[in-house]
Order: C-alpha cells, then sequence, then structure tokens
C-alpha cells in the first residue's frame, strides 16, 4: 500500500504505457526470454540533504522503459562471465557470488555487469589500483581524460573491461558491493529481464554523468524526495526502482544503507503480474500480496 501510494496514478500509468503488450502486435508471452540484468545503486552522503541516491533518465527512443529513471545497469553479457574477469574482482569468487544470489554458477558475473554498466552509462568506475585500498580516483585531468576516453571504447566493445584493468592495474570492487533485491518482468512483456538490484558507495574524485546515448538526463537526488517527484509524475519510475527507493528512504547515511544492505541476506525474487482489460491493455500492476495476485 505504501508503495502504490508513494507511486500514485501517474506512475501506475506510466507503467502500463511502458508496457508495449498489443493485441495489434501478438507474440507468445510464456516464449519470451528472460534475461540477466544487473543494476547498482551509487550512493553518497550531502553534507546538507543527507543520503543521496544517483539516478539516470533512460532515453525517449530506448525500446524498454523509455524516458524512465533509473539507477545505472544492464544486461549481464556473456563476456561479464569469464574466468579472467572473475581474477581481478576483489574477495568475492564466483562460488560465493552464486551462493548469494542462489543460482548454481555464474553469480559473480551479476556484479560485474552492474560494474561494466555503470561505467558505461555514468562514467564512474568501481575499481581500485592493484596496490592500493581505495577507489580509483579521476580528478588529475589527464587520468580523467583517459578514462573518459576508455569509458566510450567500453560501450562500444573495442575494449573489454578486463583488457581495461590489465592495463590500468586495477581490480573491480566487487566486495563492498551489497545485493538488495530481485525483480523479474512480468510474463507479458515483449521484453523481460531477471535483474539483481546493487547497493555501492560513490567513490570520492569521481563525477558520475549521463553518457547522452541511453541516457539523456542525470541527479542526484534523496530517496524521500525522488519517491515525492515520483508521485507528482516529475520522475517516472517502474515499480522495481520505488520500490527500491523506499529502501534507501528508511536510512540516513551512507553507512547505515550499507549496513543494513550486508544484513539483508538473500532477497526473495519479485515478480509483479500486469493487470490487462477484457480488450487486452494493460491497465497497471498487482504486485504479491494484493487480492488479484495470481499465486
Amino acid at each position: 500500500d505504501s508503495w502504490k501510494r508513494r507511486c500514485g496514478a501517474r506512475g501506475m500509468g506510466a507503467l502500463a504505457k511502458s508496457a508495449t503488450f498489443s493485441i495489434s502486435e501478438p507474440f507468445d508471452p510464456l516464449a519470451v526470454p528472460v534475461r540477466p540484468a544487473a543494476t547498482v545503486m551509487l550512493v553518497r552522503d550531502h553534507p546538507l540533504n543527507g543520503l543521496e541516491v544517483f539516478m539516470l533518465q533512460r532515453t525517449m527512443s530506448a525500446v524498454f522503459a523509455k524516458g524512465m529513471y533509473v539507477f545505472p545497469g544492464g544486461r549481464v553479457d556473456a563476456s561479464d562471465d569469464t574466468s579472467e574477469l572473475q581474477s581481478v574482482c576483489d574477495d568475492l569468487t564466483d562460488e560465493q557470488a552464486s551462493a548469494i544470489l542462489g543460482v548454481a554458477s555464474g553469480g559473480l558475473a551479476f556484479w560485474i555487469a552492474a560494474i561494466r554498466e555503470c561505467f558505461e552509462e555514468a562514467g564512474v568506475l568501481l575499481a581500485r589500483p592493484e596496490d592500493g585500498r581505495h577507489p580509483i580516483r579521476f580528478d588529475d585531468e589527464l587520468r580523467a581524460e583517459r578514462f573518459a576516453h576508455a569509458r566510450h571504447h567500453v560501450h562500444d566493445a573495442s575494449l573489454s573491461l578486463v583488457e581495461l584493468c590489465r592495463r590500468e592495474k586495477l581490480r573491480l570492487i566487487t566486495d563492498t558491493m551489497h545485493y538488495v533485491s530481485h525483480w523479474i518482468t512480468p510474463v507479458g512483456e515483449p521484453r523481460r529481464f531477471d535483474t539483481r538490484f546493487f547497493l555501492a558507495q560513490m567513490p570520492e574524485g569521481q563525477e558520475p554523468l549521463h553518457d547522452d546515448r541511453e541516457t539523456i538526463n542525470s541527479l542526484w537526488v534523496t530517496p524521500a524526495s525522488a519517491l515525492e517527484r515520483s508521485a507528482r509524475g516529475e520522475l517516472v519510475m517502474l515499480p522495481p526502482t520505488t520500490r527500491n527507493l523506499e529502501f534507501l528512504a528508511a536510512h540516513k547515511t551512507t553507512s547505515e544503507v550499507l549496513e543494513a544492505a550486508r544484513a539483508l541476506g538473500t532477497p526473495k525474487a519479485i515478480l509483479p503480474q500486469l493487470r490487462v482489460d477484457a480488450e487486452g491493455k494493460v491497465i497497471g500492476v498487482a504486485m504479491p500480496g494484493d487480492a488479484d495476485y495470481r499465486d
């Protein structure tokens, strides 16, 4: 109920419009593949506002969730699940990551994908020098320019993430990224994702910015403000985004929310269901616990 009030009528309407299910474009909803995806919520402490999270607006030409405000993230690619990449991850093995996610193998690829997408979409690299404990900084002009070029090359796949790590002598910060929620796109959408949400502290000495390709705007915002603006229809979001913002909003500082994330354990997967009218038009969404949610 809290989520529904905060999402508001406009948010629910936007969710319905985000689904491209249409009787004029028939497809078998049960045949749609569910693709693995990963998203990371970057948080920081603002001296006046307190806990803030970084958000991006997806381009209006996006096939999925166009114009929506989201956290950096995207699909898990085959290139994210390699022994080479696993060898540059700090203090988290694939066996450990898979156990946390509750999968047989390949769990570490979700952490790696979240880091890669964060670098591509926001320009933030969650990595530390091999000989250091703290994240790499981009406040040196030459280094910032070098990594800005690397960001675009990783995005267009002309440079792999492992090649970047080898070249720059970096290790990926997988040990302090915390798994906080698990959402699966409803049956009935023509594109479906099995998405794991992670939480990470924004590295000092880096400045995030949208890429002007897949994302067209970006902002730092308190979780409470983001929810209020979503309810007013100013920031249009999907339910997984608002639900994760509610988790953040319950905490005042980065250290507090990271501690809460560490204590979560393995989150239960949430699979919303599309509500459709007699003509097959999407009119809303049912969540687990709703009267019309089908178990």
